[in-house]
Protein backbone atom coordinates (compact mmCIF):
# COMPACT_ATOMS: atom_id res chain seq x y z
CA UNK A 1 0.00 0.00 0.00
CA UNK A 2 1.23 3.37 -0.88
CA UNK A 3 1.42 6.55 1.57
CA UNK A 4 -1.15 8.61 -0.12
CA UNK A 5 -3.30 5.36 -0.11
CA UNK A 6 -2.94 4.42 3.63
CA UNK A 7 -3.39 8.47 4.57
CA UNK A 8 -7.15 8.33 2.89
CA UNK A 9 -7.88 5.35 4.37
CA UNK A 10 -9.91 5.95 7.71
CA UNK A 11 -9.20 2.97 9.90
CA UNK A 12 -11.55 2.39 12.87
CA UNK A 13 -9.66 1.99 16.08
CA UNK A 14 -11.78 1.26 19.82
CA UNK A 15 -11.43 3.65 22.72
CA UNK A 16 -8.46 3.02 24.86
CA UNK A 17 -9.71 2.87 28.56
CA UNK A 18 -7.53 4.40 31.26
CA UNK A 19 -8.13 6.55 34.33
CA UNK A 20 -4.83 8.50 33.91
CA UNK A 21 -4.99 9.56 30.27
CA UNK A 22 -8.19 10.37 28.24
CA UNK A 23 -8.42 10.14 24.49
CA UNK A 24 -10.41 12.10 22.85
CA UNK A 25 -10.77 11.20 18.89
CA UNK A 26 -12.91 14.25 16.71
CA UNK A 27 -14.25 13.50 13.73
CA UNK A 28 -12.08 16.11 11.86
CA UNK A 29 -9.04 14.00 13.06
CA UNK A 30 -7.89 16.03 15.71
CA UNK A 31 -7.06 13.72 18.60
CA UNK A 32 -7.36 15.28 22.04
CA UNK A 33 -4.75 13.61 25.16
CA UNK A 34 -5.82 14.84 28.63
CA UNK A 35 -3.09 13.68 31.07
CA UNK A 36 -5.66 12.86 34.14
CA UNK A 37 -4.63 13.38 37.50
CA UNK A 38 -5.34 16.52 38.93
CA UNK A 39 -5.20 15.91 42.53
CA UNK A 40 -1.12 15.19 41.70
CA UNK A 41 -1.05 17.76 39.04
CA UNK A 42 -0.68 15.34 36.56
CA UNK A 43 2.39 13.80 37.37
CA UNK A 44 4.29 11.25 35.28
CA UNK A 45 3.28 8.05 37.09
CA UNK A 46 3.93 4.62 36.01
CA UNK A 47 0.54 3.85 35.35
CA UNK A 48 -0.16 7.11 33.61
CA UNK A 49 3.30 6.35 31.67
CA UNK A 50 2.14 2.83 30.17
CA UNK A 51 -0.61 4.90 29.50
CA UNK A 52 0.73 7.08 27.11
CA UNK A 53 2.99 4.55 25.30
CA UNK A 54 -0.15 2.41 24.18
CA UNK A 55 -2.17 5.41 23.22
CA UNK A 56 1.06 6.36 20.89
CA UNK A 57 1.94 3.20 19.54
CA UNK A 58 -2.25 3.42 18.68
CA UNK A 59 -1.67 6.94 17.25
CA UNK A 60 1.06 6.12 15.21
CA UNK A 61 -0.76 3.76 13.40
CA UNK A 62 -4.09 5.60 12.30
CA UNK A 63 -3.97 6.55 8.83
CA UNK A 64 -6.93 9.46 9.81
CA UNK A 65 -5.00 10.84 12.19
CA UNK A 66 -4.64 14.89 11.58
CA UNK A 67 -3.25 16.15 14.74
CA UNK A 68 -3.06 15.48 18.14
CA UNK A 69 -3.73 18.08 20.89
CA UNK A 70 -1.91 17.89 24.81
CA UNK A 71 -3.54 19.51 27.82
CA UNK A 72 -3.53 18.48 31.59
CA UNK A 73 -6.70 18.03 33.94
CA UNK A 74 -7.42 20.72 36.69
CA UNK A 75 -5.14 23.87 37.39
CA UNK A 76 -1.33 22.09 36.06
CA UNK A 77 -0.33 20.74 32.45
CA UNK A 78 1.75 18.54 33.97
CA UNK A 79 3.62 18.48 37.08
CA UNK A 80 6.56 16.41 35.73
CA UNK A 81 8.39 12.97 37.52
CA UNK A 82 6.97 11.54 40.13
CA UNK A 83 8.97 12.78 42.91
CA UNK A 84 8.14 10.16 45.01
CA UNK A 85 9.34 7.23 42.97
CA UNK A 86 12.46 9.48 42.53
CA UNK A 87 12.61 9.39 46.15
CA UNK A 88 12.33 5.57 46.47
CA UNK A 89 15.50 5.10 44.21
CA UNK A 90 17.65 7.00 45.18
CA UNK A 91 20.16 4.39 46.43
CA UNK A 92 19.51 2.36 43.24
CA UNK A 93 22.67 1.39 41.34
CA UNK A 94 23.05 3.88 38.32
CA UNK A 95 23.04 1.26 35.86
CA UNK A 96 19.42 0.22 36.21
CA UNK A 97 18.72 3.89 36.74
CA UNK A 98 20.04 4.44 33.75
CA UNK A 99 17.61 1.81 32.03
CA UNK A 100 14.69 2.83 33.71
CA UNK A 101 15.13 7.03 32.93
CA UNK A 102 15.77 5.89 29.53
CA UNK A 103 12.76 3.81 29.09
CA UNK A 104 10.92 6.82 30.77
CA UNK A 105 12.01 9.65 28.84
CA UNK A 106 11.83 7.88 25.15
CA UNK A 107 7.91 6.74 25.96
CA UNK A 108 7.18 10.00 26.70
CA UNK A 109 9.26 11.95 24.18
CA UNK A 110 7.85 9.37 21.48
CA UNK A 111 5.23 11.50 20.69
CA UNK A 112 8.09 13.34 18.44
CA UNK A 113 8.07 10.09 16.51
CA UNK A 114 3.91 11.01 15.05
CA UNK A 115 4.12 12.19 11.12
CA UNK A 116 1.10 14.59 12.26
CA UNK A 117 1.54 18.17 14.30
CA UNK A 118 1.15 17.88 17.74
CA UNK A 119 -0.05 21.09 19.82
CA UNK A 120 0.55 21.16 23.65
CA UNK A 121 -2.00 23.16 25.10
CA UNK A 122 -0.44 24.31 28.59
CA UNK A 123 -3.11 25.05 30.69
CA UNK A 124 -0.89 25.58 34.22
CA UNK A 125 2.06 24.44 35.59
CA UNK A 126 4.36 22.53 33.32
CA UNK A 127 7.70 21.50 36.06
CA UNK A 128 10.56 19.46 34.69
CA UNK A 129 9.32 16.77 32.48
CA UNK A 130 6.38 18.02 32.43
CA UNK A 131 8.25 21.19 30.50
CA UNK A 132 9.59 18.66 28.40
CA UNK A 133 6.39 17.11 27.08
CA UNK A 134 5.51 20.23 25.87
CA UNK A 135 8.42 21.33 24.47
CA UNK A 136 8.32 18.02 22.28
CA UNK A 137 4.97 19.38 20.65
CA UNK A 138 5.17 20.94 17.44
CA UNK A 139 3.01 24.00 18.63
CA UNK A 140 2.39 25.43 22.39
CA UNK A 141 -0.01 27.58 23.17
CA UNK A 142 0.59 28.48 27.28
CA UNK A 143 -1.54 30.37 30.11
CA UNK A 144 -0.25 33.73 30.16
CA UNK A 145 -0.07 33.05 33.84
CA UNK A 146 1.18 29.83 33.61
CA UNK A 147 4.14 28.68 35.44
CA UNK A 148 6.97 26.89 33.66
CA UNK A 149 10.13 25.83 35.20
CA UNK A 150 12.83 23.63 35.03
CA UNK A 151 13.95 22.90 38.75
CA UNK A 152 16.45 20.29 37.67
CA UNK A 153 19.77 21.83 40.04
CA UNK A 154 16.94 23.28 42.41
CA UNK A 155 16.48 19.81 43.19
CA UNK A 156 20.12 18.55 43.51
CA UNK A 157 19.47 16.39 40.37
CA UNK A 158 20.88 16.81 36.74
CA UNK A 159 18.08 18.11 34.22
CA UNK A 160 16.55 14.63 32.38
CA UNK A 161 14.15 14.26 29.35
CA UNK A 162 16.19 16.07 26.92
CA UNK A 163 15.47 19.26 28.79
CA UNK A 164 19.49 20.24 27.24
CA UNK A 165 18.00 19.93 23.79
CA UNK A 166 14.53 20.85 23.90
CA UNK A 167 14.99 24.26 26.04
CA UNK A 168 17.51 25.28 23.23
CA UNK A 169 15.73 24.29 20.40
CA UNK A 170 12.53 26.20 21.44
CA UNK A 171 13.89 29.12 23.25
CA UNK A 172 17.32 29.57 22.62
CA UNK A 173 20.60 28.85 24.36
CA UNK A 174 20.56 31.71 26.69
CA UNK A 175 17.10 31.08 28.16
CA UNK A 176 17.73 27.29 28.46
CA UNK A 177 21.16 28.37 29.97
CA UNK A 178 19.26 30.66 32.60
CA UNK A 179 16.27 28.50 33.22
CA UNK A 180 18.38 25.15 33.85
CA UNK A 181 20.84 26.97 36.01
CA UNK A 182 18.65 28.94 38.06
CA UNK A 183 15.67 26.92 38.21
CA UNK A 184 13.53 30.05 37.61
CA UNK A 185 10.13 30.27 36.74
CA UNK A 186 8.82 31.68 33.52
CA UNK A 187 5.21 32.84 32.81
CA UNK A 188 3.19 31.83 30.11
CA UNK A 189 3.28 35.38 28.82
CA UNK A 190 7.16 35.38 29.33
CA UNK A 191 7.42 32.39 27.50
CA UNK A 192 5.92 33.57 24.06
CA UNK A 193 7.83 36.52 24.34
CA UNK A 194 10.87 34.16 23.87
CA UNK A 195 9.35 32.35 21.46
CA UNK A 196 9.32 29.49 24.11
CA UNK A 197 5.38 28.91 23.37
CA UNK A 198 3.41 30.11 20.32
CA UNK A 199 1.33 32.54 22.07
CA UNK A 200 0.39 33.14 25.61
CA UNK A 201 -4.01 33.43 26.16
CA UNK A 202 -6.07 33.89 28.92
CA UNK A 203 -5.65 30.38 31.28
CA UNK A 204 -10.14 29.79 30.12
CA UNK A 205 -9.04 29.89 26.47
CA UNK A 206 -6.32 27.87 26.19
CA UNK A 207 -7.55 24.70 24.97
CA UNK A 208 -9.66 26.53 22.85
CA UNK A 209 -6.77 28.17 21.02
CA UNK A 210 -5.18 24.99 20.39
CA UNK A 211 -8.13 23.01 19.50
CA UNK A 212 -8.49 25.58 17.00
CA UNK A 213 -5.39 25.75 15.29
CA UNK A 214 -5.52 21.24 15.65
CA UNK A 215 -8.96 22.23 13.29
CA UNK A 216 -6.98 24.47 10.47
CA UNK A 217 -4.20 21.71 10.76
CA UNK A 218 -6.77 19.17 10.39
CA UNK A 219 -8.13 20.66 7.35
CA UNK A 220 -4.83 21.13 5.10
CA UNK A 221 -3.92 18.25 2.48
CA UNK A 222 -2.77 15.59 5.29
CA UNK A 223 0.24 14.12 2.90
CA UNK A 224 1.74 18.02 2.37
CA UNK A 225 1.78 18.58 6.16
CA UNK A 226 3.25 15.16 7.06
CA UNK A 227 5.66 16.06 4.75
CA UNK A 228 6.16 18.96 5.76
CA UNK A 229 6.62 17.63 9.68
CA UNK A 230 9.11 15.64 8.51
CA UNK A 231 11.24 18.73 6.59
CA UNK A 232 11.15 20.33 9.81
CA UNK A 233 12.04 17.71 12.53
CA UNK A 234 14.86 18.48 14.91
CA UNK A 235 15.48 22.17 13.50
CA UNK A 236 14.74 21.49 9.99
CA UNK A 237 17.05 21.46 6.94
CA UNK A 238 20.50 21.26 8.10
CA UNK A 239 21.65 23.32 4.91
CA UNK A 240 20.35 25.00 1.85
CA UNK A 241 21.54 22.55 -0.05
CA UNK A 242 19.81 20.06 1.96
CA UNK A 243 16.20 21.97 2.03
CA UNK A 244 16.80 22.00 -1.78
CA UNK A 245 17.19 18.49 -2.31
CA UNK A 246 14.42 17.29 0.50
CA UNK A 247 12.38 19.58 -1.57
CA UNK A 248 12.58 18.48 -5.23
CA UNK A 249 11.49 15.46 -3.97
CA UNK A 250 8.63 15.71 -1.51
CA UNK A 251 7.22 18.73 -3.56
CA UNK A 252 6.96 16.29 -6.51
CA UNK A 253 5.34 13.77 -4.19
CA UNK A 254 2.63 16.17 -3.95
CA UNK A 255 2.15 17.29 -7.31
CA UNK A 256 1.05 14.14 -8.30
CA UNK A 257 -1.99 13.85 -5.56
CA UNK A 258 -5.11 14.45 -5.92
CA UNK A 259 -5.26 16.03 -3.43
CA UNK A 260 -3.16 19.68 -5.20
CA UNK A 261 -6.03 19.25 -8.23
CA UNK A 262 -8.32 19.66 -5.69
CA UNK A 263 -6.51 22.59 -3.81
CA UNK A 264 -6.59 24.51 -7.03
CA UNK A 265 -10.09 24.22 -7.67
CA UNK A 266 -11.34 25.03 -4.64
CA UNK A 267 -9.01 27.81 -5.02
CA UNK A 268 -10.38 29.04 -8.41
CA UNK A 269 -13.81 28.20 -6.95
CA UNK A 270 -13.21 30.04 -4.15
CA UNK A 271 -14.68 27.26 -1.94
CA UNK A 272 -13.01 25.61 1.34
CA UNK A 273 -10.72 22.32 -0.36
CA UNK A 274 -12.18 18.69 0.38
CA UNK A 275 -8.83 17.53 0.83
CA UNK A 276 -8.75 13.10 0.92
CA UNK A 277 -4.84 12.20 1.43
CA UNK A 278 -4.70 10.64 -2.02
Amino acid sequence: MCFLTALSEQAQYPPIMSEELLVDRRADGVVLLTLNDPARRNAMSDAMTAAWREVIADLRDDAGLRCVVVTGAGTAFSSGGDLAWIAERGEVEVAPLRDHMLGFYRTWLSIRSLEVPTVAAVNGAAVGAGLCLALACDLRYAAADAKLVAPFTRLGIHPGMAATYLLPEAGGLPLAREMLFTGRVVTGAQAASHGLVNRAVPREEVLDEALGVAAEIAERAPVATRLTKAALADGGQPSLEAALRWESLAQPVTMASDDLAEGIAAQRERRAPRFTGR
